[in-house]
C-alpha cells in the first residue's frame, strides 16, 4: 500500500501542508506514522478520513464537530457517503434547474423564445410567499399579522442567519446519525441553540409552547423534503427533539 508524505497528500487533496499539520494538531487527521525525523506518512485509511473531513467542510460543518462525528462509535463511512451523496444529488438537481432557468431567460432576452413569468423563478430555494400562505391557511388570518411583524433582514444578515441555521441543523442531523435518540438530554445544548435562532427570527417571544408548536409546522412537504436531504429520518427526528426539549424546559 502506497504511503504519502504530507507534501504529497497536500498536493493530491488540494489542501496546504499547513492545513494537514493543523488537522494533526487538533486530532482530526493523524498520520499513519511519524518517523524519528518528524516526517509524517499517510495511508489509505487516512486518505479516506481526509475525504470525509473535506466533505463535511463542504456541507458546512465546523471542524470542531467533524472529529466527534468521525470518531463516534456508530460511525459508518459507507453509510455516511451514501447519505452525503443523496444530499449533494438533491442540491445538484436544484442547481441544474437554476441553470435551465438562466438559459431560458437568456433566450427570452435575446428574442429566441417566449417564457412564462412564473418560469423566471424555477429552482430557487426561497419560497417565502408560499409558506406564508400555507401558514395562514392552516392557522387563520391572525397568522398573517404575525408574519408581518417578523424581522426584515438585509441580504448580508439573511445569508449569515441561513449559514448559522445550516450549521445548527447539520449538528443536529449528525447527532441523529450517531444514534442519539431525540428525547436525550445530551441534545439540550444543540436544541437550545436552535431555539435561540428561532427566537431571533420570530416577531414575538418564542415560548416553550410556541416552539413545540413550530415542530408541527415542519410537516409541510417542503420542510420534510429538505430535512430528509440532510439525513434520512431527520424530518421526524427533529420535531420530536424540539418537543422533548420544550417539555423539559417547561417542567
Amino acid at each position: 500500500m502506497k504511503a504519502y508524505t504530507v507534501g504529497q497528500l497536500a498536493r493530491l487533496a488540494g489542501v496546504t501542508v499547513r492545513t494537514l499539520h493543523h488537522y494533526h494538531d487538533i486530532g482530526l487527521l493523524k498520520p499513519a506514522h511519524v518517523g524519528a525525523n518528524g516526517y509524517r506518512s499517510y495511508g489509505e485509511d487516512e486518505l479516506l478520513r481526509l475525504q470525509q473531513v473535506l466533505i463535511h467542510r463542504e456541507l458546512g460543518i465546523p471542524l470542531g464537530e467533524i472529529a466527534a462525528i468521525l470518531d463516534a462509535p456508530g460511525f459508518d463511512r459507507l453509510k455516511a457517503l451514501r447519505q452525503q451523496r443523496r444530499r449533494l444529488e438533491a442540491e445538484a438537481n436544484r442547481y441544474r434547474q437554476l441553470v435551465r432557468t438562466i438559459d431560458r431567460t437568456i433566450a427570452k432576452l435575446e428574442g429566441d423564445r417566449a417564457m412564462k413569468h412564473a418560469d423566471l423563478y424555477t429552482g430557487f430555494s426561497e419560497k417565502q410567499g408560499e409558506y406564508e400562505d400555507w401558514l395562514v391557511e392552516r392557522y387563520g388570518e391572525p397568522m398573517r399579522r404575525t408574519i408581518g411583524r417578523a424581522p426584515r433582514l438585509n441580504e448580508a444578515q439573511s445569508k449569515a442567519a441561513l449559514a448559522e441555521l445550516r450549521d445548527i441543523e447539520q449538528s443536529l442531523a449528525s447527532a441523529m446519525q450517531n444514534g442519539i435518540v431525540p428525547e436525550a438530554r445530551e441534545l439540550d445544548m444543540l436544541v437550545e441553540r436552535h431555539h435561540r435562532w428561532v427566537s431571533r427570527m420570530w416577531p414575538q417571544p418564542c415560548t416553550m409552547d410556541a416552539y413545540a408548536g413550530l415542530a408541527d409546522i415542519y410537516d409541510h412537504p417542503d420542510f420534510a423534503r429538505r430535512y430528509e436531504t440532510l439525513a434520512p429520518g431527520f424530518a421526524r427526528w427533529l420535531p420530536t427533539a424540539m418537543k422533548a426539549w420544550a417539555r423539559r424546559q417547561a417542567a
